[in-house]
């Protein structure tokens, strides 16, 4: 029987831990240790967790004097995982019934499959956990080659990893090394990235885990601001390439491309903040995707966009729906046979 080490850090989540241990206890089919660590929560998490580890000799609880931040404790679980496999799930989070059995059978079948992630189900923390009917014993997968995996993440310039729903292949963690302390919010990008270099990567079609949203998650106020999380997506990229070149093909095509989408992504985010008029946003917007990449001022959307400043919002609110009816007219007419 195949064994995972599940890392569930934990603070000021006292109220959740219990439902998140327990989704994690009530797996069968594996060999399951847990290792809760409170990273020095306010509320009653010591109790909670104390109990948890009286209660079943599978799980062990530590608590951290100080707060020492989410990427220290993180990989203080990565170290002490010694199963076959590893995962690390928030304590507000939860994993449906067969997501560990499903992940070690796909790791099980193939050897060189050092990542592997599926589908969270969102659910709100004041509703009624969704009930999942869609993920059986038995699921349908996609094995990508790494290469593909880093070119389809440098195409999109975003994380298409479920973060509850990852599992990593553990004798791959020495070589591959933990979460970089310097992307406090990207870490795990980088991460997926680092294995993709060095294995395949699994994509279950199955619903692995329960993300709860609950006002307080804490990627929400990082990615409310001017630029969300794009600063650290291309620390994320910069990094990789840095550490990871010798390891990439296509190294100077890959950077390019994870430039041009981050780029592209700013740009149309500053043609939106210029349409509600936050000219302070759109201009921070917009330096960012020069700085990326220059080259999109040589595209057609860029000189629409100059024209619209030149407009101004008042004057641009009034040609507008003019310009969008052009735009509708001029679209070619599809014949249907």
């Amino acid at each position: 029987m195949s064994s995972v080490s599940v890392i569930i850090p934990c603070y000021n989540y006292a109220r959740y831990l219990c439902g998140c241990v327990e989704s994690v206890l009530s797996q069968e089919g594996v060999d399951v240790r847990v290792l809760v660590i409170d990273d020095a929560s306010p509320d009653n998490t010591p109790e909670v967790g104390a109990k948890l580890a009286a209660e079943d000799g599978r799980v062990e609880f530590r608590r951290h004097a100080v707060n020492q931040r989410h990427i220290a404790t993180y990989n203080e679980g990565l170290a002490w995982a010694t199963g076959d496999y590893t995962l690390l799930l928030s304590a507000d989070d939860l994993l449906t019934p067969g997501a560990l059995a499903r992940a070690a059978r796909t790791f099980d079948s193939y050897p060189d499959v050092g990542l592997l992630y599926g589908r969270q189900i969102l659910f709100n923390t004041n509703a009624t956990l969704p009930d999942d009917h869609s993920s059986g014993d038995v699921c349908h997968y996609r094995i990508a080659d790494g290469e593909s995996f880093v070119a389809t993440l440098c195409a999109s310039g975003s994380n298409p990893v479920n973060t509850p729903t990852a599992i990593v292949r553990t004798r791959l963690l020495a070589e591959v090394g933990g979460y970089c302390a310097e992307l406090p919010h990207t870490a795990d990008m980088d991460l997926w990235l680092r294995f993709a270099v060095r294995s395949s990567v699994a994509i279950l079609d199955a619903n692995q885990a329960f993300k709860r949203m609950h006002g307080q998650n804490m990627q929400i106020d990082f990615t409310a601001g001017v630029l969300g999380d794009m600063t650290q997506r291309k620390a994320a990229f910069d990094g990789f390439f840095r550490r990871c070149g010798d390891l990439v093909k296509n190294r100077e095509h890959l950077n390019i491309m994870a430039m041009r989408a981050l780029g592209t992504e700013a740009f149309w985010a500053a043609s939106t903040a210029f349409d509600r008029g936050d000219t302070a946003h759109c201009q921070t917007l917009i330096n960012f995707a020069l700085e990326v990449d220059p080259q999109i001022t040589s595209r057609p959307e860029w000189y629409r966009f100059c024209w619209k400043r030149r407009f101004g919002k008042r004057v641009w609110s009034m040609v507008r729906p003019i310009v969008a009816q052009f735009q509708r007219r001029s679209a070619p007419v599809q014949i249907v046979q």
